[in-house]
């Protein structure tokens, strides 16, 4: 198997059908596979078909993961100046160049995977997979439909990263071909889309409806449909529709603009009709918001006689992740690296103190540094369900005061039962929050589900969660706030086999739900479908439907701010970058809606995290510069594929 995929990544470079600087290979050792001996059998096609999946993005990984682009995470500070880590975050610093790029997917640079390769891999497959003796149509026909649709989607993620890209030809060219033949210009954005939306189109029919749990992972019709609809709601989103404001400038070989000018409110409707299709295939096979149905953990059974309601909701929203293959997932990343120093479950981690109930500590797969930011904490509801600075009841002149939690026998703790600590220090904006944040962040008198453990969590130094110079000076959650949603309450140290492995999500029902209600809000305005769609995410959460308290004057500052276009937008986009908080949805996000240059170019904060005592620690400070500028929206095609292919323009800025 091994010797397959070796053999099959030399065949790619060989016949690499865009430019690049890689040299052409002309001859093929003795004692290797020919592509015909490779599609001889079905199990050797199956590797091929692996080298097919194995193109998609290092998500799971800390360093090479593109979910830290944006404002929500930021790494130990002694990494700041590793080039080789966290490299989305130094994309945010502004770091990107075009002589190394960082995470570049068109050539595979700096810790991408090089998805034009990754299409060559595709129509090598889609050439030799007939050859097969002992396999159904049926059967190849799903994988070469599944081939199909992998091809759409990389390069699909090209256009998101790069705008214009140079579209794969059909079939799989000779290296010996003619300069004109291999290296070809970029096509306009519009027409990428529509050859992305036509092969999966091609694909989706000869697909699976739904994957068995043996293939759980692979393209099926419900994963397909909800990536297709995504593609349309990228396409209809103002940064790819009707941009003049940022290219209109960046012209073709003819003079004509690369992106389109014009703004097409139909665009919105396409994206519509694909995610209410998408929606009733993955309803229809069981498909749902995620709710824990399991026994709780001993170490909660008493919270939940107390506080039965809240810890539900609160268990709801703590597993929807990290329970492995639950029913919302629609499609998930299962190409974990299980003996890799770099998952995100284990960077975020939280390793039990020294000589906690008398285990022993071990660092490994527990290594505490990968932090929540004070942004992305501060973005959480109250428990009305509105942004902080919207809620009446929520006082923001007092929230840096030092509190502290009702006692246990006190009436105002009951609801805290499982949530919070009793009688503890804390500070004022950490109460009266929605059920999200609790579930989500690692805080300064809450609690953290892991190692087998609850453990009660102060984040001062020297204390659970806190900076411990005595165990390790680099291991530590340098903004004093940790978050705990890739965290399974499972997860041991030590080693690979002691933490739960599970599909890092690509698309989950939530996100379907929130991109019709976007789609809907912007065709047509708000509308009870619109709100419905909504309030079906911020049930879950444990927080009052929209329409009912924006439209409650005696709790929301900005009176029937759900009931324009413009304010329903603001509140859609904010419900989505808290549910999909850290999953790398916020970046696009506000990519897609020409925000990301304000939103990302402001230092990111957080605590002082050696701060031994609530006065020390409660110190709000910039932790990290970062500079995201309107050229970073689209990345730079390393200057040696521009040096190479003569038909390439450089996208702007680079």
């Amino acid at each position: 198997m091994k010797q397959i995929k070796i053999i099959l990544s030399i065949l790619t470079l060989s016949v690499l059908l865009l430019p690049s600087c890689a040299k052409y290979l002309d001859v093929v050792p003795d004692n290797t596979l020919t592509l015909e001996e490779i599609f001889a059998t079905k199990e050797s096609a199956y590797d091929a078909l692996a080298k097919v999946y194995s193109y998609m993005p290092y998500e799971s990984d800390t360093h090479r993961t593109t979910w830290s682009l944006g404002d929500e995470y930021v790494g130990r500070l002694d990494y700041n100046d590793q080039t080789g880590s966290l490299l989305a975050i130094r994309i945010m610093r502004g770091l990107q160049s075009e002589t190394a790029p960082i995470l570049g997917f068109w050539s595979g640079w700096n810790g991408a995977k090089p998805l034009y390769q990754g299409l060559n891999q595709c129509e090598i497959f889609l050439n030799y997979i007939d050859l097969v003796q002992d396999m159904t149509e049926q059967e190849i026909n799903d994988w070469k439909a599944q081939v199909k649709f992998l091809k759409a989607y990389y390069a699909f993620l090209l256009v998101q990263y790069y705008g214009p890209i140079v579209l794969p030809p059909e079939g799989v060219i000779d290296p010996d071909a003619s300069s004109d033949v291999l290296f070809q210009p970029r096509t306009k954005v519009e027409e990428c889309f529509t050859y992305i939306i036509n092969l999966m189109d091609e694909a989706i029919p000869d697909l699976t409806e739904r994957a068995t749990a043996n293939n759980a992972g692979q393209v099926d019709q419900i994963a397909a449909r909800a990536i297709k609809a995504r593609v349309l709601f990228f396409r209809a989103s103002p940064f790819f529709n009707g941009n003049q404001e940022y290219f209109g400038d960046f012209y073709d070989h003819d003079g004509q603009p690369f992106f389109p000018m014009q703004y097409d409110a139909n665009k919105w409707q396409e994206a519509i009709t694909a995610l209410n299709e998408a929606i009733a295939l993955a309803e229809s096979n069981g498909k749902a918001l995620y709710t824990f149905q399991k026994e709780p953990y001993l170490y909660d059974t008493e919270a939940f006689e107390k506080n039965r309601e809240n810890m539900q909701i609160l268990y709801n929203n703590r597993m929807v992740v990290c329970d492995p293959w639950n029913q919302e997932l629609v499609w998930g990343n299962s190409n974990i690296n299980y003996y890799g120093q770099g998952e995100l479950s284990s960077s975020t981690n939280m390793r039990l103190p020294s000589g906690y109930e008398g285990q022993q500590n071990t660092p490994e797969f527990s290594w505490q540094w990968m932090a929540a930011t004070y942004q992305v904490m501060s973005r959480y509801y109250t428990k009305n369900g509105l942004p902080t600075d919207e809620d009446l009841t929520f006082d923001t002149d007092r929230m840096f005061d030092i509190v502290t939690t009702p006692g246990q026998n006190e009436p105002e703790y009951q609801e805290l039962w499982g949530i919070m600590q009793p009688g503890v220090e804390t500070i004022q904006m950490y109460l009266d929050r929605e059920p999200r944040f609790y579930a989500n962040m690692a805080i300064t008198g809450g609690y953290w589900r892991t190692q087998a453990y609850r453990m009660p969590t102060m984040m001062y130094q020297g204390q659970i969660g806190g900076f411990n110079s005595s165990q390790h000076t680099t291991d530590y959650y340098c903004t004093g706030i940790a978050l705990k949603k890739f965290v399974h309450p499972e997860n041991m140290s030590g080693a690979w086999q002691r933490t739960i492995k599970y599909p890092y999500p690509i698309v989950r029902m939530a996100d379907l739900y929130l991109m019709k209600a976007e789609a809907l809000n912007e065709f047509s305005g708000p509308s009870q479908e619109v709100y419905d769609l909504i309030n079906r995410v911020r049930r879950r959460a444990g927080i009052p439907d929209v329409e009912t308290v924006w439209a409650d004057a005696t709790i929301a500052k900005t009176v029937n701010k759900h009931r324009t276009k413009e304010g329903l937008r603001d509140i859609i986009l904010q419900e989505r970058g808290i549910e999909l908080a850290f999953e790398g949805s916020r970046f696009w996000d506000m990519h897609r809606h020409k925000r990301a240059v304000r939103e990302f170019s402001v230092p990111i904060s957080g605590w002082k995290y050696d701060g031994t005592s609530s006065s020390t620690f409660f110190v709000l400070e910039a932790k990290q510069t970062r500079r995201f500028t309107l050229r970073d929206c689209l990345w730079p095609i390393d200057l040696n594929e521009m040096n190479t292919n003569g038909n390439l323009i450089q996208n702007p800025g680079w």
